[in-house]
């Protein structure tokens, strides 16, 4: 088992939804939306809510045993949403750890457990199956609330698994993924069991099961500069977003806890190599362009409305009959020529980038997202003083 993969998938589930953009305690994102995956609520509240809200987790899967000593190795983790800060009502979350084990095959163990207010329960289970053995992990809530508290939400989620997902390792054996046909006997309640490790080794032994949905052998972007936690957008968009907050918004993320912290500082910290790395493999499109507009398609300058206009100069943005939204946010903006460029039927388009864009550099490197196009009848020249 390749410990290191594994712990950093488990560690970007466990935190998955922990903390939400815009990464402040006052937006509403942070007061209501968090811990979203993973929930294993309380057995009184989920009877309370007829089944609508779960009280357990169950993963199935499929084993092919090697060795007569074969055993099965358990983690449980999830987090513990906590009692809101007084001072700025950030609501933090505690790592909980359950860990047991049995012998392979057909033993059953279970294993309950208490942090604080918390009380739970981990029963495995083993069967023969058609020359495998299946194998049952159940994750049960079983803390006591009280009836009066049944419908405050608050309350309830302090008792309540959040993040909630299973590891498992066999030892003398193998899993068989779930997408194989075989695996479709096992019932899978909350929860999604993937094989991790090394795909190129074919290595089976190791199952990450979770509510987030992955395939097999899910690994890490290597171009991430670390986790932002919010899954809703891309690296760049997240990070380039984070930049360009304001001095007031950056002091409250700041004081948030430290995982909003050192989010924050990473961002900063950033060197373009390690942003720039965000966009995957970047290529060059320069021989697709001639090829498309030809050898005349970069244009020296054009004039519009006495203005001689190229590369350098500014211009407004006034979009023309069209509704896209980066038009509307656009107009009205200043930009600054990339470069002007001719298509194959002879029309003229400006090239332009934002200046304020945090990603400005990427739209002079001609990067898609940072780098915009404009006819000339939908730019407003600006005069250069002299």
């Amino acid at each position: 088992m390749n410990r290191a993969l594994v712990d950093q998938l488990a560690e970007a589930v466990l935190y998955e939804g922990y903390l939400l953009y815009p990464y402040r305690a006052s937006s509403k994102k942070n007061c209501r939306q968090r811990f979203t995956f993973g929930r294993v609520y309380p057995e009184a509240y989920s009877v309370a809510q007829r089944g609508a809200e779960p009280c357990l987790m169950q993963t199935q899967c499929l084993a092919r045993l090697t060795s007569n000593e074969a055993a099965l190795d358990v983690v449980v983790r999830f987090l513990q949403p906590t009692a809101r800060q007084p001072i700025n009502g950030w609501q933090r979350a505690i790592e909980r750890i359950v860990s047991t084990n049995l012998l392979l095959p057909g033993q059953t163990t279970e294993r309950s457990f208490t942090f604080e207010e918390l009380r739970g329960r981990v029963e495995i289970a083993s069967e023969a199956f058609n020359g495998f053995h299946k194998i049952t992990v159940r994750i049960l809530n079983v803390t006591p609330v009280p009836e009066s508290q049944l419908e405050d939400s608050d309350l309830v989620l302090l008792r309540t698994f959040a993040s909630t997902h299973t590891i498992l390792q066999v030892h003398g054996g193998e899993f068989i993924s779930a997408v194989e046909p075989v695996s479709v006997v096992c019932k899978n309640i909350g929860a999604w069991p993937v094989l991790v490790g090394d795909e190129r080794m074919g290595e089976r032994d190791v199952m990450l099961s979770s509510a987030i949905i992955l395939a097999d052998y899910p690994k890490i972007a290597p171009e991430s500069a670390g986790t932002l936690f919010d899954a809703t957008e891309i690296d760049e968009i997240l990070t380039l977003r984070i930049l360009a907050m304001t001095d007031e918004e950056k002091r409250e993320m700041r004081n948030v806890d430290a995982f909003a912290r050192q989010l924050l500082e990473r961002t900063e910290s950033l060197s373009s190599d390690n942003f720039l790395r965000m966009h995957g493999r970047l290529q060059r499109h320069n021989t697709f362009d001639e090829q498309v507009f030809g050898s005349k398609a970069r244009l020296e300058a054009v004039e519009v409305d006495g203005v001689q206009l190229k590369a350098g100069g500014r211009v407004r943005i006034r979009p023309k009959s069209r509704a896209d939204v980066i038009d509307l946010a656009l107009s009205g903006k200043t930009a600054v020529i990339e470069a002007v460029e001719q298509d194959a039927e002879g029309k003229v388009h400006l090239a332009v980038v934002l200046p304020e864009d945090p990603g400005h550099d990427l739209g002079f490197m001609r990067q898609p997202g940072h780098r915009f196009f404009y006819g000339l009848d939908e730019i407003e020249a600006i005069r250069e003083e002299t």
